[in-house]
C-alpha cells in the first residue's frame, strides 16, 4: 500500500462509536453483513472469539471485524476488565481490497505502540467528547476523526510515497531489509539504537519492519540485538579487556549494570560477574 489514496477510496460513513468496560461476556457470536467495527483496548485485558479461535488481548490492541467476520468479547477474568473504544463504518473501497472491507492487516489483531498508538487514543478521546456534547455538525466531526483514524492505520502499515533526503537503506526486498538492519545491528550495538530509530533511517513504519523481520528471522528486532549485544559481552568477558561490569555494559549499548547483568544470565544462565571470576 505504497501508493497515495484517492478521495473516493476513503470516504467512508460513519455508524456508530462507544466506549465502555467489558466486565462480562458478549451474548452473542455474531457477525455484521455490511459494516466494519473496529475495537481499540484502551486499557485492561480481555479475550475475543474470532472465527472460533480464541485470542488475548490487551492494551493497545486494535481489532478490525470486517463483514462476515464472526466475534464475540469476552472476559478473562485477570486484573482490569478491558475498558474498549468501538468505531462502526461502511462505504469503504480502497484499490485492491474487497469492497466495504478494511482488510489491511494480516489478521484480525494489530498491536499499537508508542506515538502511533498514542495519536488513535487522543482520536478516541475526541470522538467520545463529540458524542458527549453533542453539538450542531455532529456526524461530520466524528466522520473527520474516523478519517483520521483510517489514515493513521493506513499509514502505519505503508512506506512513504516520497523518499526524503538523508541516510536511507535500499529496500529492494524484505529479505535485504532485514539483512542491512542486522548489519547495522553489528556495526552500532554499542550505541543507542531504538525501532523507531531504525524506521525512522529507513523511512518505514516501526509495524512494518517488526512485521518482516520477525518473518524473516523468527525474532523481534529488538530481541535480536539483545542477543548481538550479549554475544559481544561474552566475548569481552572472555578476553577480560575490561576493569568493571559496568564497563562492559556501556560496551555493549547499556547504562545500566544492573539491567544489563539480568539480561546476561536470563541467557546464558550464569550471572557476567561469575563468568568475570572464571577467567
Amino acid at each position: 500500500m505504497a501508493k497515495d489514496i484517492r478521495f473516493d477510496e476513503l470516504n467512508p460513513t460513519f455508524l456508530f462509536s462507544w466506549k465502555g468496560a467489558r466486565t462480562r461476556d458478549e451474548k452473542n457470536y455474531h457477525c455484521h453483513s455490511n459494516y466494519v467495527e473496529m475495537s481499540l483496548i484502551i486499557s485492561g485485558s480481555g479475550r475475543y472469539r474470532i472465527n472460533d479461535e480464541i485470542y488475548d488481548v490487551e492494551e493497545g490492541d486494535l481489532l478490525i471485524f470486517n463483514p462476515g467476520v464472526y466475534h464475540q468479547a469476552l472476559t478473562d477474568g485477570k486484573g482490569s476488565p478491558a475498558v474498549e473504544f468501538f468505531v462502526g463504518f461502511t462505504d469503504i473501497q480502497l484499490t485492491g481490497h474487497t469492497a466495504n472491507n478494511f482488510d489491511i492487516t494480516d489478521g484480525p489483531i494489530m498491536h499499537t505502540d508508542g506515538e502511533f498508538r498514542q495519536k488513535l487514543l487522543r482520536i478516541t478521546l475526541k470522538m467520545s467528547e463529540e458524542n458527549e456534547v453533542l453539538r450542531t455538525g455532529r456526524y461530520f466531526m466524528l466522520r473527520s476523526y474516523l478519517v483520521e483514524m483510517l489514515l493513521l492505520i493506513v499509514r502505519e502499515l505503508s512506506e512513504p510515497i516520497d523518499r526524503k533526503d538523508g541516510y536511507a537503506f535500499e529496500s529492494v526486498s524484505r529479505k535485504y531489509v532485514v539483512e542491512q538492519i542486522i548489519n547495522y545491528f553489528e556495526d552500532h550495538y554499542a550505541e543507542k539504537i531504538s525501532l523507531d530509530q531504525i524506521a525512522g533511517n529507513m523511512y518505514l513504519s516501526p509495524y512494518y519492519i517488526s512485521k518482516i523481520f520477525k518473518s524473516e528471522t523468527g525474532d523481534a528486532p529488538i530481541s535480536y540485538l539483545i542477543d548481538i549485544r550479549l554475544g559481544h559481552a561474552m566475548n569481552i568477558l572472555r578476553k577480560g579487556e575490561y576493569d568493571s561490569i559496568q564497563q562492559v555494559a556501556q560496551m555493549v549499548g547499556y547504562d545500566d549494570a544492573y539491567h544489563f547483568s539480568k539480561l546476561f544470565k536470563k541467557k546464558y544462565n550464569i550471572s557476567p560477574s561469575k563468568v568475570k571470576k572464571m577467567q
